[in-house]
């Protein structure tokens, strides 16, 4: 990862400059993302956060022509020229992802209900075309969850996390024995399977608002609840 640390009282032309760099080395720069933020004690100062895969990709994306011109045409902005920080990253925790995982992990696959308030809203808004209606606010969802663990032992496995702005999407897997009534169907000591994606939207360091895509036909089926014939 480089940090670049530079001061100008142009920063639209900055800006503009970046853009330009991105349009002109596409296919061929090594740099993965970029961040500009601006000190908020300093409105004249900028730092550019610039991750690559590897130390060596960094130097590759140094050597492009447009890279140097670039660099020359940001130090006339700056007055000076920016400074340069490489950094080896020995950690990197992405928290929205992690938290995400508190929701699979913790609370619906162990029953810690009481992890709820500090992972979602009090005015949770979920998304979900498979169930009645929308699940609106914090105890709503608690009664969601509860009604699943009422009728299942069971686990989510999650498969794999993408993470973009305050949204993350988690792929998983979900596995368990129907132990007690759900949906109206009295326990059937039936293994049951299914799979689904889910998009939690973080507001405030808590899930605001979520869409909700699983495998609704084939879990009813395996329960009986609809013939095979409905479910293809």
């Amino acid at each position: 990862m480089q940090i670049i640390d530079c001061r100008t009282e142009r920063p639209e032309d900055l800006s503009r400059l970046m853009d330009t760099w991105v349009e002109q080395t596409v296919g061929r720069r090594t740099a993965t993302h970029t961040l500009i933020g601006r000190d908020r004690d300093d409105a004249d100062h900028y730092l550019e956060i610039v991750e690559f895969p590897s130390y060596d990709e960094a130097m590759r994306n140094s050597q492009l022509p447009e890279t140097e011109r670039i660099f020359q045409e940001m130090t006339a902005l700056c007055g000076q020229p920016p400074t340069f920080t490489n950094l080896d990253v020995i950690r990197d925790e992405q928290l929205n992802k992690m938290n995400a995982r508190v929701f699979f992990d913790l609370i619906a696959s162990e029953g810690r209900l009481d992890l709820l308030p500090e992972l979602f809203a009090q005015d949770y808004y979920g998304h979900d075309p498979a169930s009645e209606g929308e699940t609106v606010g914090l105890d709503s969802l608690r009664a969601q969850v509860e009604g699943y663990r009422q009728g299942f032992d069971f686990r989510f496995a999650v498969e794999n996390q993408l993470a973009e702005g305050d949204e993350v999407a988690t792929r998983w897997s979900w596995a368990g024995i129907h132990h007690g009534e759900f949906h109206g169907v009295e326990a059937t000591g039936r293994e049951c399977t299914m799979s689904g994606m889910s998009i939690f939207r973080f507001e405030d360091g808590r899930v605001r608002e979520a869409w909700w895509n699983w495998d609704n036909l084939s879990l009813y089926r395996q329960l009986g609840l609809i013939p095979d014939d409905m479910s293809r």
